[in-house]
């Protein structure tokens, strides 16, 4: 168990450790705000468009074979962002621990049922849920330590000496398990139109501010293929490419089951309310949580010229607040419910997001933010783990191996559109505003002015106080400083109202069996195979 939870511990830690070192990487290697997205988004994507599949191939093909895999994709994958010289280098890396990622976590997940029974079962679950929880909440913790006392690249160059024992500990200690009962076939067409369409999906809300949303802005090239100039962006019809594959995609799902044949998504799943409007809710949550984890470290570094590990020390609290919520969530569960401490959840991240945005200025302490963090953590706590036990309340135990990969998959899919979402209006946001600011200032040219909206909004915020160099250097500094922190309010009341429609998703959930609230949410693999129809 020790080097299960080491390989899950591996993969969380990189969906978090980033976000504290972004500012840091964007100076060093020169990146756009734009490549600052897809760092975070490629893994989150990559990671939600294979879940499913690569869980199914685990089943047939050996779980531990598929973990092992990964391990290695992973750490090579890390050695790549580690040393890479570019934005371009390091987003590949970024793509490819997405993939290694993706055979870990379904992998540790049915290798688990396979090796314990009983009370031993329970409490390796436990385990596996709880590692994820804490290494998710310090991850920001132990990037902001790597990145100042060492340098960024140990956030991923960490991953190697760690990858090289649980490889140890996979070949010495875990034994092969597999499910010859799991049908075979895989879904071609069903991955190629999820991978099209989310890719496309994502691609857009990144891209439109680079290439323009409706006139194109700047040249496009795939391949050897050049977007004609005079046309209308490229961004209106990669965006309907996505939206048309996705509906493709129900409809061949729907037409493939109809035969008999081995499906990615067995769409009646959603059939079931509970199911249906859970992952709806948890989709749109993890899309305003995650956008708001991508923009804060932007804001702290940038406008309050914290260090990442200050940075990471102030996350701390939303983390505390997350364990004190593990603590108290299954007394409060007797008392009010799972979907009452799903909506407690919900509104709690609602109010530390939204007075976040209120006390964010170029002037706040720290102590004025952390009440609002330990909230909003306190909401995270309650919510994410309640939330998914309502999900998965009515799924008939025989598909509760891919209805847990399907709800996995909408988190990933939320969290690389909340940073797709949130991170465009930011950058938008803060260039405008910052061209506007600066112009008012006495003595600016609209050239300077110009320059400093395009290193603001290139950067994220991140190379604000480079513009010092400036003729009238300080007050323009100030100008942007204050153009980011009103993006990053009104950032912080988008990612809020996005919560409070998730809250609201939750009013349509069924009431839960009295057995369930009694007994709490069902181990996701209590069933035969540990992925059932193919997930983890």
């Amino acid at each position: 168990m020790p080097f299960i939870a080491m390989g899950v511990a591996m993969i969380i830690v990189d969906a978090t450790i980033v976000n504290v070192a972004v500012p840091t990487i964007i100076r060093e290697l020169h990146l756009t705000a734009t490549e600052a997205e897809w760092l975070n988004s490629i893994y989150s994507l990559v990671f939600a468009a294979l879940l499913i599949t690569l869980g199914h191939v685990g089943d047939r093909w050996g779980r531990r074979r598929l973990f092992l895999t990964g391990v290695v994709v992973f750490v090579g994958a890390s050695l790549v962002a580690a040393t890479a010289p570019t934005g371009s280098v390091l987003i590949l890396g970024r793509f490819l621990q997405g993939i290694g990622g993706a055979m870990i976590l379904p992998a540790t997940l049915s290798t688990v049922n396979a090796l314990f029974v009983g009370k031993e079962r329970a409490v390796a679950f436990a385990i596996w849920g709880s590692t994820i929880g804490g290494f998710a909440a310090i991850g920001p913790l132990i990037g902001g330590w790597l990145t100042t006392d060492a340098s960024w690249r140990w956030a991923f160059l960490v991953n190697v000496p760690i990858g090289v024992l649980i490889v140890v500990g996979i070949v010495l200690f875990i034994p092969e398990t597999s499910d010859p009962s799991v049908r075979r076939g895989v879904d071609v067409p069903g991955n190629l139109l999820v991978v099209v369409g989310f890719g496309a999906l994502v691609f857009s809300l990144i891209e439109g501010v680079h290439y323009g949303w409706w006139t194109q802005t700047e040249p496009f090239a795939l391949g050897g293929a050049t977007w004609p100039s005079g046309w209308i962006s490229p961004i209106p019809v990669i965006c309907a490419v996505g939206v048309a594959s996705l509906v493709l995609f129900v409809v061949v799902e729907s037409s493939r089951r109809r035969r008999d044949q081995v499906v990615l998504v067995d769409l009646r799943l959603f059939g079931i309310r509970s199911f249906g409007v859970g992952n709806v809710a948890a989709l749109v949550v993890a899309l305003g949580e995650f956008g708001l984890l991508f923009i804060l470290p932007l804001f702290l570094q940038g406008v309050l010229a914290y260090s990442a590990l200050r940075t990471g020390v102030l996350l701390l609290s939303l983390a505390i607040g997350t364990f004190v919520a593990g603590g108290a969530t299954p007394q409060l569960a007797k008392r009010i419910g799972a979907r009452g401490v799903a909506r407690l959840g919900l509104a709690l991240e609602a109010v530390g997001i939204v007075g976040l945005g209120v006390f964010v200025s170029a002037t706040v302490g720290a102590w004025d933010l952390v009440p609002w963090l330990f909230v909003y953590g306190l909401g995270v706590g309650m919510a994410t783990a309640q939330l998914t036990g309502v999900i998965l309340t009515d799924v008939p135990v025989a598909q509760s191996g891919q209805a847990s990969g399907i709800q996995s998959t909408s988190r990933q899919v939320g969290s690389a559109l909340g940073i797709a979402v949130l991170g465009t209006i930011f950058v938008t946001q803060i260039g405008t505003r910052t061209k506007s600011a600066v112009s008012s200032i006495p003595g600016v040219s609209p050239e300077d002015a110009g320059r400093a909206a395009g290193v603001v909004r290139a950067s994220g915020g991140a190379a604000l106080h480079s513009l010092a160099a400036l003729p009238h250097g300080p007050a323009i500094v100030l100008a942007a400083a204050d153009s980011v922190v009103a993006a990053t309010r009104d950032v912080s009341f988008v990612a809020a109202a996005f919560i409070l429609i998730g809250l609201a998703a939750t009013l349509a959930l069924p009431p839960i069996p009295p057995e369930f609230e009694a007994a709490g949410p069902v181990p996701v693999d209590d069933a035969p195979s540990a992925t059932g129809d193919g997930t983890s």
